[in-house]
């Protein structure tokens, strides 16, 4: 139990510091200044707009994490389908599909990625160089399987669109959280220090906000449910594998480091994560990875792009699902599990197929 709890404490700790650093960019108006700054730029032009809007959703996933993009991303990519009078299903499917595809390319994109850092012993530069190919091949996958279902919403002509209202407030705190999260990604790569890090960018915005903005600050920033939620899943989890689960996984996955062995292990994964959630997946499947970094890649691939299908696979899904549902978006998830499927197979089978490629190369 002390392993387990020494090992999930930092885990737990980046949780809070990255929770309330994407709370409080979020009230201070960051993302909608990004919104905005997207939409002028693209002088209503669906088609940038909705370029623009995936590479918002790739950098917040990346650098903030799949939860932030789908909590603080979704309410902002509704109201820019607002603006444009579209509808606004392909910005929002854009914004749930992004936050797991690419969710592979650092360590801090997802919980699991964090989990995997620890499991090996790999720096975040490691971590990077392992995944960044097959992340990039899933963003890809996600944007031309998208491009496709949605062409005749990318179709239409130029839409008119309001100026974006002024900033209210002070600047100098919303500064001070855009150079926090510029900077997260690259001081985390050359660091390696995520608590750390992550700490230190989310103290910078505190402290900008008790200077400036004390409104913002609460205690119901601390996701304090997330957290309990979190921590019983890698409990009930450690017990499961000392009743058995480890030899049970292990006859599911098979053996070996080559292509075809990966997309078993990918594919298990992938399965496990849309039945169970992603997070029980991961640390059920964990132990057949012990000391081959392909076939940890292939887990987080599973894990990371795979959970598209059904609602409760993955955490960030439920907490889009219910930011649609407060702007009064209906969620069919039929359609939703179409989607999911034309998305996920493709993806986890190429990111699968550009691990194994990366890691022969090497």
């Amino acid at each position: 139990m002390a392993d387990l709890v020494a090992r999930i404490g930092p885990i737990l700790l980046f949780l809070v510091f990255a929770t309330v650093l994407a709370e409080l960019c979020a009230g201070l108006g960051l993302f909608d200044l990004v919104a905005d700054a997207v939409v002028h730029a693209a002088h209503g032009s669906v088609r940038r707009v909705w370029a623009g809007l995936v590479a918002v959703a790739v950098a917040s996933t990346a650098l903030l994490s799949l939860d932030t993009t789908a909590v603080l991303l979704t309410p902002v990519v509704l109201a820019v389908a607002v603006r444009l009078r579209i509808n606004p299903v392909l910005f929002a499917m854009t914004t749930v599909l992004l936050a797991n595809t690419a969710s592979l390319f650092l360590p801090v994109s997802n919980l699991t990625n964090l989990l995997a850092l620890s499991h090996l012993d790999l720096s975040v530069a490691e971590y990077a160089a392992l995944m960044a190919l097959p992340g990039l091949v899933a963003v890809l996958v996600t944007v031309a399987v998208l491009a496709v279902l949605h062409r005749r919403t990318l179709a239409l002509p130029r839409r008119e669109y309001d100026e974006p209202a002024p900033l209210e407030g002070p600047r100098a705190p919303v500064v001070v959280a855009a150079l926090a999260c510029v900077a997260l990604g690259p001081a985390l790569t050359i660091t390696g220090r995520v608590t750390v890090v992550s700490g230190l960018a989310c103290g910078a915005v505190v402290l900008a906000c008790l200077v400036w903005r004390r409104d913002l600050l609460h205690l119901r920033l601390v996701p304090w449910l997330l957290v309990l939620v979190v921590g019983l899943l890698f409990f009930l989890v450690q017990l499961a594998h000392e009743h058995g689960l480890g030899e049970l996984a292990g006859r599911l996955t098979g053996t070996g480091e080559g292509p075809l062995a990966l997309l078993r292990l990918a594919w298990v994964a992938a399965g496990a994560a849309n039945v169970l959630d992603n997070l029980p997946a991961y640390l059920a499947l964990e132990p057949v990875t012990v000391g081959s970094p392909e076939r940890l890649g292939a887990l987080l691939v599973g894990v990371g792009v795979g959970p598209l299908i059904t609602p409760w696979a993955s955490l960030a899904t439920l907490l889009w699902a219910q930011r649609c549902h407060a702007a009064g978006l209906a969620i069919h998830w039929g359609r939703f599990a179409l989607t999911g499927v034309l998305v996920a197979f493709p993806a986890v089978t190429l990111a699968t197929l550009t691990l194994s490629a990366v890691t022969a190369a090497r």
